[in-house]
């Protein structure tokens, strides 16, 4: 494992001796000053602001990604990462997670099975995974575009769920309230009662947050579902799929390819939950009505 004051392999503008580095990056958030301008005047007041940070991630030693966000709940970020990426078949054989704070960024370092650390010279990501993205630097149209995991039937969910989830979520969400620029990713058990909630600036960031805090909990994710504050892209029902999770839902809109990988896969795919409407895009025979049935599934126009 690497020591403890070996320099991660963070972008160089935040490198020792850069103007930016050296800030501290221990807390996901922070107050800092501001002039606030209002009708011709101007009043100097503080905010709280959510920190984004370099972390790499490295496996038996070797660098292999650096992904930009914020710095809480990393070791659930760093399992669900490695399970939603398919970088090992399961939680049980990462033999060591590390988690090393530096002055100018995090490095978490895991150890795995040999085999698996062999397999990431074949799609190495080149570059820095930024906040909004999910594929950064990976290199190649198979890598992107990973085989449909086949989801089984799996239990009904109740609409109303899907409301109790929704009215439930944004009192949890901590640093949201604070800062106001945070994602969230939940997840509610089939009554709709909210049980683990992650945020990061990456949307993407805050589901492997949640999927690794589950795996890490002994949680099995189908036997709920999972709620985010974002749009629903591909990248979202990619790696719900992976880990089981059979029911996607997202606040915002979905994406075509979305829509097609969670037709393809078997997950039902909820968007634009917000109070007690709701789009159901894909498989909602897993949903039913307060009498029980089924509800139909929208197709897109």
């Amino acid at each position: 494992m690497a020591p403890a004051d070996r320099t991660p392999d963070v972008p160089p503008a935040l490198r020792p001796g850069h103007p930016l580095a050296g800030l501290g990056y221990s807390e996901p958030t922070r107050r800092r000053s501001l002039t606030q301008l209002a009708d011709g005047t101007r009043t100097e007041g503080e905010a709280v602001v959510a920190e984004e940070v370099p972390v790499a991630l490295a496996y038996n030693d070797r660098p292999y990604a650096v992904m930009m966000a914020t710095p809480a709940d990393l070791e659930d970020f760093a399992v669900g990462f490695t399970l939603t990426e398919e970088i090992v078949s399961s939680a049980g054989v990462i033999d060591r997670l590390d988690v090393t704070r530096h002055a100018q960024g995090v490095e978490v370092s895991l150890a795995i099975p040999e085999a698996d650390a062999a397999r990431l010279a074949d799609r190495h990501r080149a570059l820095i995974g930024r906040v909004g993205c999910g594929l950064c630097g990976v290199e190649t149209i198979q890598d992107a575009m990973r085989e449909p995991r086949a989801l089984p039937a799996g239990p009904t969910i109740p609409v109303a769920a899907l409301w109790r989830a929704e009215r439930e979520l944004p009192p949890l969400q901590v640093l949201n309230r604070e800062t106001g620029s945070l994602h969230a990713a939940a997840w509610a058990d089939a009554s709709g009662a909210v049980g683990l909630v992650r945020e990061d600036v990456g949307r993407h960031n805050a589901l492997d947050k949640l999927l690794g805090a589950l795996v890490r909990g002994g949680l099995d994710p189908a036997e709920g579902f999972v709620v985010v504050t974002s749009r629903a892209s591909y990248e979202l029902v990619q790696k719900a799929a992976v880990l089981g999770v059979r029911v996607l839902a997202a606040v915002s809109r979905p994406t075509g390819l979305a829509i097609r990988l969670a037709e393809a896969s078997g997950l039902t795919l909820i968007a634009l939950l917000r109070g007690r409407t709701a789009n159901v895009y894909a498989h909602g025979e897993r949903l039913a009505d307060a009498a029980g049935a089924a509800t139909p599934t929208e197709r897109p126009s």
